[in-house]
C-alpha cells in the first residue's frame, strides 16, 4: 500500500504540472481570444467565433487525440505526449475562458465607459482601474466552475499515455484486481477540488465591497 500511495502522489504532480501549466497559458490566451471575438472586424470575430465553436463544440479527448496524432501526419514530427496534453489543454480551456471574459466585460454598464471619458480618464486608465476589478468579481464563480473542472479533466491525460493520477489509479487496479486505488484516486481529485473551492470563495469575499 505504501509504494502504491508513493506512485499516486508521483501521478498527482503530473496532474497539478498539467493544471497549473494550463492555468499559465490558457488564461492569458484566453484574453486575447475574448478580445479577438470582440473585434469590430468581422473577419477577426467570425474566426475567432469558429475556433471557440469548434473547441466547444468537441470532446476534450478528441481534441487531445488531434493535437498528439495531426503534426506527424501533416508535418511528419509529432510533440511529446506531455507537451501535446499541454496543447490540448491550452486550446480548449482558453476558448471556455474567453466566453467567460467577453461575458463579463460585456455586462458592465456602456455608461461607465462614458462616465470615464468625461472626467478625463484614458481607456487603459478605466479597463484597469474600474472594468477590471468589476469584471473579476463578475466572473469568480464562473471561472471557479471551469478550474474545477479543469482539475477532473486532466484524468484525460491518460488517452494519449501520460500517466497522470487516474492512469496509474487504474493500472494498479487491474493488477490488484481491487477498485481500493480507483477509491484513493476519488478521494486525491476531491481533496485537490476542494482547496481550489476554498481559494475561490476567498477571493470571491475579497471582492464583497463591490456589492
Amino acid at each position: 500500500m505504501g509504494q502504491l500511495l508513493l506512485q499516486m502522489l508521483g501521478a498527482t504532480l503530473t496532474s497539478l504540472k498539467i493544471f497549473v501549466l494550463t492555468l499559465a497559458f490558457a488564461l492569458p490566451l484566453g484574453i486575447l481570444i475574448a478580445k479577438g471575438r470582440m473585434s469590430k472586424n468581422r473577419l477577426v470575430s467570425n474566426l475567432v467565433n469558429i475556433y471557440i465553436m469548434i473547441m466547444r463544440g468537441t470532446p476534450l479527448i478528441l481534441q487531445l487525440i488531434f493535437v498528439y496524432f495531426a503534426p506527424y501526419y501533416v508535418f511528419g514530427t509529432s510533440y511529446d505526449r506531455f507537451t501535446a496534453v499541454i496543447v490540448g489543454f491550452v486550446i480548449n480551456y482558453a476558448a471556455y475562458f474567453a466566453e467567460i471574459y467577453r461575458g463579463g466585460i460585456q455586462a458592465i454598464p456602456r455608461g461607465q465607459y462614458e462616465a470615464s471619458h468625461v472626467l478625463g480618464f484614458s481607456k487603459a486608465h478605466t479597463f484597469t482601474h474600474i472594468v477590471a476589478p468589476q469584471v473579476v468579481k463578475r466572473i469568480i464563480p464562473a471561472m471557479g466552475n471551469e478550474v474545477i473542472t479543469l482539475v477532473k479533466d486532466t484524468a484525460l491525460a491518460q488517452t494519449i499515455g501520460v500517466a497522470e493520477l487516474f492512469r496509474v489509479a487504474q493500472n494498479a487496479s487491474a493488477r490488484q484486481f481491487s477498485t481500493m486505488p480507483i477509491f484513493i484516486a476519488g478521494v486525491f481529485y476531491f481533496l485537490m477540488n476542494g482547496i481550489v473551492s476554498r481559494l475561490f470563495d476567498r477571493l470571491e469575499r475579497k471582492l464583497n465591497y463591490y456589492n
